[in-house]
């Protein structure tokens, strides 16, 4: 299983995200008209690639912007990927619940 999924992941990485957003409406409009069929199913998986693309570029320019001017910190803090850490966060004083989750919206740059 680790091996296909390795597999994958090379031949996604492999894709222009250019080519591979020019496909985004395409699919976030077969996708949002749910039916319960293959084709609706493979839609949703082949959305979540494309989104699992944008996001993993993102997420490699912002640390490699960190790593090159960790003085930016701040200022980028907000910017590509705000509240992101990989790190559990200590526990809330007191029992206070923690705070709810956000939903980050699937929309093209």
């Amino acid at each position: 299983m680790e091996k296909l999924l390795s597999r994958l992941a090379r031949q996604l990485d492999a894709l222009d995200e250019a080519s591979l957003m020019s496909l985004w409406s395409k699919y976030a409009v077969v996708v949002e008209r749910f039916e319960p069929t293959k084709r609706w199913e493979e839609a949703v998986l082949v959305f979540s690639m494309i989104q699992a693309k944008r996001w993993k570029n993102q997420l490699f320019n912002y640390q490699w912007a960190l790593q090159k001017r960790p003085e930016r910190l701040t200022e980028l803090a907000g910017a590509a990927l705000p509240g992101f850490g990989l790190e559990k966060e200590a526990a809330p004083p007191d029992g206070e619940a923690s705070p709810p989750c956000r939903v980050l919206p699937f929309k093209p740059a």
